[in-house]
């Protein structure tokens, strides 16, 4: 995890940690409040306190707001693929990926299903969505072939754990638990992996 950015508020004269943490904030805000498209990255940097340009240092776009842990997520699976013990299948090496990865969403249900809405209500933002999967299945395949799995076990396994990912993960973002704490990642996904076994 980096280092929280430092910057100032605008008719403020103290400093205010996490720059990056309340744009993601204030963008996930201002597209439930007016709109994905009605928003721009100035209304973002405005709402943050920060300036425009202090925005585009962190983010290539306003969309970028909302995949901002794509990135590190890939670097979790990737690695925990590589460090999964070595008599595993390339199937359970890859789960043991995505479990890491989802890992990091623990705590941030509230914001992952905020996002999830918003995303839901532009196709722009889904296909943006389906690629950064994508990416995921890629960087899991590099790790497979990395522990020697050959192809096409490798892309499959890879494709295969990304979508028992994105099933658990629905699952996860869906389940109505009122009365305790919702599942947490790791059990959606293990019990989206199960069911994928059962189909075979």
């Amino acid at each position: 995890m980096s280092a929280p950015v430092i910057t100032t508020l605008p008719d403020m004269g103290r400093w205010l940690p996490d720059a990056q943490g309340r744009m993601i904030r204030a963008a996930v805000e201002l597209f439930v409040e007016r709109g994905f498209e009605q928003t721009t990255a100035g209304d973002i940097a405005e709402r943050a306190g920060v300036t425009e340009r202090t925005f585009f240092r962190h983010f290539a776009d306003k969309r970028e707001v909302l995949f901002d842990g794509s990135k590190t997520m890939e670097r979790t699976a990737y690695d925990a693929i590589l460090a999964a013990p070595a008599d595993l299948s390339p199937l359970d090496a890859a789960l043991a990926g995505v479990v890491a990865g989802g890992s990091l969403l623990e705590g941030r249900r509230d914001h992952a299903i905020r996002r999830s809405k918003i995303i839901a209500a532009n196709p722009s933002l889904q296909e943006r969505e389906l690629l950064k999967l994508a990416a995921m299945a890629d960087t899991a395949a590099e790790a497979l072939r990395t522990r020697g799995v050959a192809e096409p076990a490798a892309s499959l396994a890879a494709h295969s754990a990304v979508t028992v990912f994105q099933v658990g993960f629905a699952h996860w973002l869906s389940a109505e638990v009122p009365a305790e704490e919702p599942q947490d990642v790791a059990t959606c996904i293990a019990q989206a992996a199960a069911a994928l076994r059962a189909l075979t």
